[in-house]
């Protein structure tokens, strides 16, 4: 079996931060991963939502393409609906350590039940 080029990147990924270019003003960046998908732990079932991010940057910015990669990793994990916003939040936090940090997993309904987690903190 062939490897893709896009599954080669998504395998390699890593969260890499930039210098935050403002960093003595505060002001909000909010990003949206529409196509995020996991695998339900129990069922193997494939779960969808909408990753959103909120954050309020400290010296460090989240650099987008990683951020990609990095999402597109769980598309393969068996993997909570609670686990898998709580593993993005915790490796933001880690890595950038933000003013403030918000992430929500907006997941589509399956079986006629929505779930929608939030993960926050102000430092």
């Amino acid at each position: 079996m062939v490897i893709k080029y896009g599954e080669k990147a998504i395998s390699k990924a890593r969260l890499e931060k930039w210098d935050n270019p403002c960093p003595d003003r505060d002001y909000n960046i909010e990003i949206t991963f529409p196509e995020f998908s996991c695998l339900c732990p129990r069922s193997g079932y494939p779960d969808y939502a909408t990753i959103k991010i909120n954050y309020i940057p400290d010296k460090h910015i989240i650099e987008l393409k990683s951020l990609k990669l990095y999402l597109n990793k769980f598309r393969d994990q068996h993997i909570s609906h609670e686990a898998a916003v709580n593993q993005i939040f915790d490796a933001l936090k880690k890595l950038l350590k933000p003013r403030m940090l918000e992430v929500t997993g907006d997941f589509n309904p399956r079986g006629n039940v929505k779930t929608v987690i939030n993960v926050s903190v102000n430092n």
